[in-house]
């Protein structure tokens, strides 16, 4: 029936919601040394299943461009997004760094450019040592044991697999009868149900959810986007979390509601989602095209890059509509 979501009884002892300890890190169920949590209910067949009802001829980009001066998280003291040339060019003729002489460098334009970025802004993906309680992470690894100098040596982007997997969205702006939602409206399980009752689609065991709060369609005016966020809060967090999703995401910067309602943890969803129910979490996906299309199940295709350790790496998810 549509608008539901479907646990099978089976499946509940794969799902770490089910057996997860109000602000305690919660034991994998996929094992002592696992490290991606839910993307373990990914598998070959959920896979092929998949992409073979996927519409490759329809695809919608997900990700969002980055910039200087793009929204990002400046005001918690992380770096903005910087690019620089490395090499111009007229500056390679100039300062002829490989020693090749003027004549080459003025037949050979060579351009190069660097960059400089928070591992958290643009569209990106939220590894599951990203937050813990008590300096632990999910599966019972702590920073004692497992945080180097540099980064953490477990869970970290480079451990996560690529994603193929049935997606929903839930359109919760366009449930209220708005372009964006009010300033910190906090989206609980009522929201998320009666989403799937409007759009009269399933969510199932295995998928991927995706939020709409509307935030996109003011992107990228910072004082717009940034500043206290709808997003999903710990109710709503939970029930998808039950429902099986292997991953949620948001078109906003923090996918939860902001500030919090909890005065005494200022990221409710992200501790319970990262650390108790081991689901990883994308934030600042451009969900418009897909709503304004009226798609409300697809196919999602995203990995992040690999960067070792990382507690986020940026990803470009594709959306393709799902045809039988």
């Amino acid at each position: 029936m549509c608008g539901t979501s479907i646990v099978n009884e089976a499946d509940k002892d794969r799902i770490a919601a089910y057996s997860a300890a109000y602000r305690q890190v919660s034991k994998s169920p996929f094992g002592d040394d696992d490290e991606i949590g839910m993307l373990n209910l990914m598998s070959p067949q959920s896979m092929r299943e998949v992409m073979r009802r996927a519409d490759a001829g329809k695809v919608f980009d997900l990700g969002v461009d980055y910039f200087l001066g793009m929204p990002s998280w400046t005001a918690a003291g992380d770096p903005p997004y910087q690019i620089w040339m490395s090499h111009t060019p007229q500056g390679t003729v100039a300062d002829d760094p490989l020693k090749l002489g003027r004549e080459h460098n003025q037949l050979v334009s060579y351009s190069g450019d660097c960059v400089q970025m928070y591992t958290h802004s643009g569209t990106h993906f939220d590894t599951l040592n990203h937050f813990g309680y008590h300096g632990k992470i999910w599966n019972g690894f702590s920073a004692d044991e497992h945080l180097g100098s540099r980064h953490w040596m477990v869970a970290g982007a480079d451990k996560q697999p690529p994603i193929i997997s049935r997606a929903v969205l839930f359109d919760i702006a366009a449930l209220h009868g708005v372009d964006v939602l009010p300033e910190s409206y906090g989206i609980g399980e009522g929201d998320l149900r009666a989403a799937l009752k409007r759009q009269g689609v399933e969510f199932q065991t295995g998928n991927v959810a995706m939020i709409r709060t509307g935030r996109m369609s003011v992107w990228p005016d910072p004082a717009k986007y940034m500043l206290n966020e709808p997003g999903l809060n710990r109710e709503g967090a939970e029930f998808l979390a039950r429902s099986g999703a292997i991953l949620i995401g948001g078109d906003n910067l923090a996918l939860e509601q902001l500030p919090t309602a909890e005065p005494d943890n200022w990221q409710v969803v992200h501790t319970f989602l990262l650390a108790e129910a081991g689901i990883p979490i994308m934030e600042v996906v451009d969900l418009e095209a897909l709503a304004g299309e009226g798609i409300s199940e697809f196919a999602f295709i995203g990995a992040c890059l690999r960067l070792r350790g990382a507690t986020a790496a940026p990803m470009r998810p594709l959306a393709m509509p799902l045809i039988d």
